[in-house]
């Protein structure tokens, strides 16, 4: 890999990481369009530490509030129906799920999961379930002619249950494709909770999930044609970007939809689809030599 290679892979990663449209599956398009090598689940995994680097960053008093609540909750019964405390423990049973799965499903992940038919069908399949929570959520808050607006839940209503169903959409963000926030964010929505709620638990669950990822890829840097150097360059290119970008998602989504995303992941599958078909791409590009 290159030094401009990791530029643009890292620049790739940090633009898309925080938005509904599935980082992975930009970073293994970018390579198959400019005809590079597939960059890898490991590279994709190592610079999500940059991207979450932001996040920790970003959200560093929330992070820091909920540690403090979490740590003292494990000697203190008091503080245990404290909310910050709570959230420690939802995260965690949140992160469950990917992390078991994530290891199960390791070969498939970087394997056959990369198969660019089955991104395309992914982006399009969860673009039209975003599309149909965006909308779900915008006539609770908006209401309409004939009734009132609704109430949407936060993440003081926020519960074992629904944050194992977090968990599980966080999984399926193991298919590159899906998109971990969109998944998450669109269960969020569907669960009823507010945009903002959704986004905020969607970038506090990735956290253990995306550092205990990177962290267990580090052993595969050096492999093939993806070196240190590049890797680190593209993780702090990544780290640089993906905080300009989730300063600039967390105010978006306070006042505008999601259909944007929705519209863009839906052209995006047609194309891929398209290109296949007419050959123009094939659907295992760079992969044999990734």
């Amino acid at each position: 890999m290159s030094w401009f290679e990791s530029f643009v892979l890292g620049l790739v990663q940090g633009l898309t990481e925080f938005l509904p449209i599935s980082s992975s599956a930009h970073l293994r398009l970018t390579a198959a369009f400019a005809g590079w090598h597939d960059p890898g689940a490991a590279f994709t995994a190592i610079t999500q530490i940059g991207t979450e680097t932001a996040v920790l960053i970003y959200f560093r008093k929330d992070i820091a509030r909920i540690l403090s609540a979490w740590f003292r909750s494990l000697t203190d019964r008091t503080m245990r129906g404290d909310h910050d405390a709570q959230m420690g423990w939802l995260v965690i049973v949140g992160s469950i799920p990917i992390g078991v799965l994530g290891l199960t499903l390791k070969d498939q992940i970087e394997g056959p999961f990369r198969d660019l038919r089955l991104i395309a069908t992914t982006l399009i399949v969860m673009g039209i379930v975003l599309g149909v929570a965006d909308r779900l959520a915008a006539r609770d808050e908006t209401g309409g002619r004939h009734r009132v607006a609704k109430e949407r839940k936060t993440l003081k209503d926020l519960g074992v249950k629904d944050g194992l169903i977090y968990g599980f959409c966080q999984a399926m963000a193991l298919i590159p494709g899906v998109s971990r926030s969109g998944a998450t964010i669109s269960g969020g929505l569907l669960m009823g909770y507010t945009r903002e709620s959704a986004a905020r638990y969607s970038f506090l669950l990735a956290i253990p999930a995306v550092l205990a990822s990177g962290a267990y890829e580090l052993k595969d840097v050096g492999e093939g044609h993806v070196s240190w150097g590049p890797t680190i360059f593209a993780t702090v290119v990544a780290f640089f970007v993906g905080y300009a970008v989730i300063a600039w998602f967390m105010k978006f989504i306070t006042t505008k939809s999601f259909m944007p995303f929705v519209i863009y992941r839906i052209l995006l599958g047609i194309v891929i689809f398209a290109l296949i078909w007419t050959g123009a791409l094939s659907p295992h590009a760079g992969e044999s030599a990734g």
